[in-house]
Protein backbone atom coordinates (compact mmCIF):
# COMPACT_ATOMS: atom_id res chain seq x y z
CA UNK A 1 0.00 0.00 0.00
CA UNK A 2 1.05 3.18 -0.20
CA UNK A 3 1.81 5.81 2.20
CA UNK A 4 -2.02 7.32 1.69
CA UNK A 5 -3.58 3.90 1.12
CA UNK A 6 -2.61 2.91 4.36
CA UNK A 7 -3.37 5.71 6.27
CA UNK A 8 -6.71 5.71 4.75
CA UNK A 9 -7.01 1.86 5.63
CA UNK A 10 -6.02 2.31 9.35
CA UNK A 11 -8.92 5.14 9.29
CA UNK A 12 -11.22 3.06 8.06
CA UNK A 13 -11.01 -0.46 9.96
CA UNK A 14 -11.33 -0.93 13.42
CA UNK A 15 -9.62 -3.82 14.98
CA UNK A 16 -6.07 -4.12 15.59
CA UNK A 17 -4.40 -7.63 17.16
CA UNK A 18 -1.25 -6.57 19.47
CA UNK A 19 0.82 -9.48 19.98
CA UNK A 20 3.29 -8.92 22.54
CA UNK A 21 5.70 -11.65 24.31
CA UNK A 22 4.27 -13.63 26.79
CA UNK A 23 5.92 -14.68 30.15
CA UNK A 24 6.55 -17.99 28.71
CA UNK A 25 7.77 -17.23 25.80
CA UNK A 26 5.15 -17.36 23.73
CA UNK A 27 3.34 -14.87 21.98
CA UNK A 28 0.17 -13.24 23.45
CA UNK A 29 -2.22 -11.97 20.83
CA UNK A 30 -5.54 -9.14 21.56
CA UNK A 31 -7.82 -7.51 19.73
CA UNK A 32 -7.51 -3.99 20.77
CA UNK A 33 -9.81 -0.65 19.35
CA UNK A 34 -7.22 1.88 18.49
CA UNK A 35 -7.39 5.78 17.44
CA UNK A 36 -4.85 7.00 14.56
CA UNK A 37 -2.67 9.89 15.92
CA UNK A 38 -0.24 11.53 13.54
CA UNK A 39 0.43 8.57 11.97
CA UNK A 40 0.52 6.12 15.46
CA UNK A 41 -1.50 4.12 16.73
CA UNK A 42 -3.23 4.29 19.82
CA UNK A 43 -5.16 2.42 22.18
CA UNK A 44 -6.22 1.96 25.98
CA UNK A 45 -6.39 -1.18 28.12
CA UNK A 46 -6.74 -2.46 31.52
CA UNK A 47 -3.43 -1.53 33.68
CA UNK A 48 -3.23 -5.27 35.04
CA UNK A 49 -3.87 -6.88 32.02
CA UNK A 50 -1.21 -9.07 31.14
CA UNK A 51 -0.48 -7.64 27.72
CA UNK A 52 0.64 -3.88 30.08
CA UNK A 53 2.66 -6.57 32.37
CA UNK A 54 4.40 -8.27 28.92
CA UNK A 55 4.82 -4.42 27.44
CA UNK A 56 6.48 -3.83 30.93
CA UNK A 57 9.05 -6.39 30.48
CA UNK A 58 9.92 -6.29 26.76
CA UNK A 59 7.83 -2.75 24.49
CA UNK A 60 8.02 -4.44 21.64
CA UNK A 61 5.02 -5.07 19.88
CA UNK A 62 3.49 -6.58 16.20
CA UNK A 63 0.36 -5.12 15.52
CA UNK A 64 -1.88 -6.35 12.85
CA UNK A 65 -4.27 -4.90 10.93
CA UNK A 66 -6.22 -6.81 8.03
CA UNK A 67 -9.57 -6.45 6.20
CA UNK A 68 -10.98 -9.10 3.64
CA UNK A 69 -12.81 -11.94 3.42
CA UNK A 70 -11.67 -13.75 0.58
CA UNK A 71 -8.09 -14.70 -0.69
CA UNK A 72 -8.60 -11.68 -3.45
CA UNK A 73 -9.78 -9.29 -0.95
CA UNK A 74 -7.28 -9.96 1.89
CA UNK A 75 -5.59 -6.45 2.61
CA UNK A 76 -3.30 -5.37 5.34
CA UNK A 77 -0.83 -3.98 7.57
CA UNK A 78 1.97 -5.71 10.24
CA UNK A 79 3.68 -2.64 12.13
CA UNK A 80 6.88 -3.95 14.27
CA UNK A 81 6.11 -1.09 17.44
CA UNK A 82 7.74 -0.28 20.66
CA UNK A 83 5.47 1.05 22.93
CA UNK A 84 4.80 3.26 25.29
CA UNK A 85 3.07 3.05 28.46
CA UNK A 86 1.13 6.70 29.40
CA UNK A 87 -0.64 6.14 32.93
CA UNK A 88 -0.97 9.76 33.30
CA UNK A 89 -4.99 10.59 34.01
CA UNK A 90 -5.38 13.77 32.01
CA UNK A 91 -3.42 11.49 28.73
CA UNK A 92 -5.57 8.27 29.64
CA UNK A 93 -8.76 10.06 29.94
CA UNK A 94 -8.59 12.19 26.39
CA UNK A 95 -6.91 8.68 24.90
CA UNK A 96 -10.04 7.24 26.03
CA UNK A 97 -12.98 9.73 24.77
CA UNK A 98 -11.40 9.61 21.33
CA UNK A 99 -11.82 5.91 21.19
CA UNK A 100 -15.46 6.24 22.47
CA UNK A 101 -16.40 8.67 20.22
CA UNK A 102 -14.79 6.98 17.30
CA UNK A 103 -16.77 3.66 18.31
CA UNK A 104 -19.99 4.85 18.86
CA UNK A 105 -22.43 5.03 15.92
CA UNK A 106 -22.87 8.12 14.65
CA UNK A 107 -26.40 8.62 14.95
CA UNK A 108 -25.76 7.98 18.41
CA UNK A 109 -24.15 11.03 18.86
CA UNK A 110 -26.77 13.36 17.75
CA UNK A 111 -28.38 13.03 21.03
CA UNK A 112 -26.49 16.39 22.93
CA UNK A 113 -26.58 13.78 26.06
CA UNK A 114 -24.16 11.30 24.14
CA UNK A 115 -21.65 12.71 24.82
CA UNK A 116 -21.49 13.90 28.30
CA UNK A 117 -22.37 9.95 28.98
CA UNK A 118 -19.66 8.81 27.44
CA UNK A 119 -16.80 11.51 28.69
CA UNK A 120 -18.95 9.99 32.19
CA UNK A 121 -18.36 6.32 31.10
CA UNK A 122 -14.91 6.98 30.29
CA UNK A 123 -13.53 8.94 33.86
CA UNK A 124 -15.15 6.14 35.57
CA UNK A 125 -13.00 3.90 33.47
CA UNK A 126 -9.63 5.79 32.92
CA UNK A 127 -7.92 5.23 36.44
CA UNK A 128 -8.39 1.84 35.72
CA UNK A 129 -6.38 1.82 32.65
CA UNK A 130 -3.48 3.07 30.54
CA UNK A 131 -2.92 4.20 27.39
CA UNK A 132 -0.32 2.54 24.57
CA UNK A 133 1.72 4.40 21.95
CA UNK A 134 2.94 1.90 19.20
CA UNK A 135 5.77 3.87 17.69
CA UNK A 136 6.04 2.13 14.39
CA UNK A 137 9.86 0.69 13.93
CA UNK A 138 8.90 -1.43 10.30
CA UNK A 139 5.79 -1.85 8.68
CA UNK A 140 4.76 -4.36 6.00
CA UNK A 141 1.62 -4.01 3.81
CA UNK A 142 -0.10 -5.95 1.68
CA UNK A 143 -2.96 -5.78 -0.64
CA UNK A 144 -4.11 -8.68 -2.93
CA UNK A 145 -6.88 -6.54 -4.77
CA UNK A 146 -3.95 -5.41 -6.41
CA UNK A 147 -2.38 -9.05 -7.77
CA UNK A 148 -2.91 -9.70 -11.09
CA UNK A 149 -6.23 -11.02 -12.16
CA UNK A 150 -7.56 -10.61 -8.31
Amino acid sequence: MSADELAAFLQTERTVVCATNGPRGWPHLMPLWYAVREGELWAWTYAKSQKVRNLQRDPRATLQVEAGTTYDQLRGVMIEAETTIHREPATVTALGVELMLRYTPPETLEDASARAGIEAGVAHQAPKRVGLQFTAIRISSFDHRKLAGG
